[in-house]
């Protein structure tokens, strides 16, 4: 969207995440159009007089939400930013259900910079009473005989296309679309993401 000479505003909590995607910016000398602040999506930090056209959250960011307040303050605060009949884009991870369950699969191991070697060894477990699906992850770097382990958990719970949609209007919006793909493609059960455009009434 930058490339194409749109203005973005990016929004996430954590500080090294933000400066990562700076770092990404600037190597595409593309500064002039994006700002990034440091801000939750709960409430977000913006009191313009000129409202928002357009809101992305994308890559299944609301489902892992896992507290029902969490997500009405989230839609509640996206309806404040954008203004009347502004459209509102999300994505679902539709197939959470059907991960199967493992234990410590080694899904990336390859060289890292500076002559590090990166290893990531995840486990998926599934809570089906509360339509949780969670992702353990272990985050290794070597470099010669020095090793620093991360380890952070994922957790993201299932929500239909009927169940955001009513969450959505019950925010604000209306839907204006349901797609099964980025490209505007239609959608089934079956699509491998579950796109919703809503506007604001």
């Amino acid at each position: 969207m930058l490339k194409a000479g749109a203005r973005l505003v990016g929004v996430d909590r954590s500080a090294p995440m933000l400066q990562r995607a700076y770092r990404r910016i600037a190597r595409a000398h593309l500064e002039d159009r994006a700002l990034l602040v440091r801000g939750d999506i709960r409430s977000l930090p913006f009191r313009r007089r000129r409202p928002f056209a357009l809101v992305m959250a994308p890559y299944g960011i609301l489902q892992s939400l896992t507290r029902e307040a969490d997500l009405g303050a989230t839609l509640a605060s996206v309806a404040r930013v954008l203004e009347r009949g502004g459209l509102f884009g999300i994505d679902l991870v539709p197939d959470l259900p059907r991960w199967s369950e493992y234990s410590r699969h080694k899904s990336l191991s390859g060289k890292g910079p500076a002559g590090t070697t990166l290893t990531l060894v995840e486990s998926v477990r599934q809570d089906r009473r509360r339509h949780l699906t969670i992702f353990d992850q272990e985050y290794t770097v070597r470099r010669r005989r020095a090793r620093r382990v991360h380890c952070f958990s994922l957790t993201f719970r299932t929500l239909s296309v009927a169940q955001m949609a009513e969450r959505l209007e019950a925010a604000g919006f209306r839907i204006d679309a349901v797609l099964g793909d980025y490209s505007g493609g239609p959608w089934d059960e079956r699509a491998d993401v579950w796109v919703i455009m809503a506007r604001r009434k």
